[in-house]
């Protein structure tokens, strides 16, 4: 049991794993203030000036009654954002290269490649047909 978690500790992922969260929670934070800092005070600003934002009071004079909507589109702006950001800098690439890693290892051939039959025809060839080898070519071909 002890080694099962030993192993999942040390197989790598879980570093990963740990950097992808610190710098997520870190890319959040910085979307989250630049959203604060300057998209929630022009949502607000279409509010007017009577209603303290883009909201209202469900009871005047009541502070713990206000409804936000600014915060609200806020928090979906800085959700699509991050998750634009996520797909673009760290999906996508990763997905690309999985898939040219793909194809490189289909593309390998079984047997070998018409160069070298053709070479090894011309070998034979210049060995008299008898199987000799000219000195000074490769053995391998």
């Amino acid at each position: 049991m002890l080694q099962g978690f030993k192993d999942f500790l040390f197989r790598g992922n879980i570093v990963d794993l740990a950097v992808a969260v610190v710098i997520g929670t870190a890319f959040t934070a910085l979307v989250t203030a630049f959203t604060k800092a300057f998209i929630e005070p022009i949502l607000n600003a279409l509010g007017g000036a009577e209603t303290g934002g883009l909201g209202f009071y469900l009871r005047d004079g009541n502070q713990a009654t206000y409804i936000d909507f600014a915060q609200v589109i806020n928090a979906i702006i800085t959700f699509l954002i991050t998750a634009a950001v996520v797909y673009f800098v760290f999906v996508l690439p990763s997905k690309k290269l999985m898939e040219r890693l793909a194809r490189g290892q289909e593309e390998e051939p079984e047997g070998p490649s018409e160069d070298i039959l053709l070479l090894r025809e011309i070998r034979d060839a210049l060995g008299g047909g008898t199987g000799q080898r000219s000195p000074g070519l490769d053995p391998t071909l």
